[in-house]
């Protein structure tokens, strides 16, 4: 199973790393490593996390205070937000049709 990320949400992902990395040095590794570490877990069981709405679902993280969310298309896990849980965490809305195949 593939997993690919839409444009924005790789954005999302390297701000979120520098803003750790800048808080402390090494936290922003952490945050990738728990970040891969929920995608095994996505790639392992894509349908066991919470169901936003009709085949978009989101996997939090265990450490920071984000969300995984994600789209299954044609058997590859679509990443559709890396998202902040407290600021604008529906970001991802605007993203369904547009980017996700």
């Amino acid at each position: 199973m593939t997993i690919r990320f839409v444009e924005l949400a790789e954005v999302e992902l390297d701000e979120a790393i520098h803003y750790y990395e800048g808080e402390s040095t090494g936290l922003g590794a952490e945050f990738l490593d728990e970040v891969i570490s929920a995608l095994n877990r996505i790639a392992e069981f894509p349908e066991a996390w919470q169901q936003l709405e009709f085949g978009v679902r989101r996997s939090r993280l265990n450490r920071f205070p984000y969300g995984l969310v994600y789209s299954r298309s044609r058997g590859d896990i679509i990443v559709l937000g890396v998202a902040h849980l407290r600021r604008k965490p529906e970001n991802w809305r605007d993203r369904l049709n547009k980017d996700t195949p």
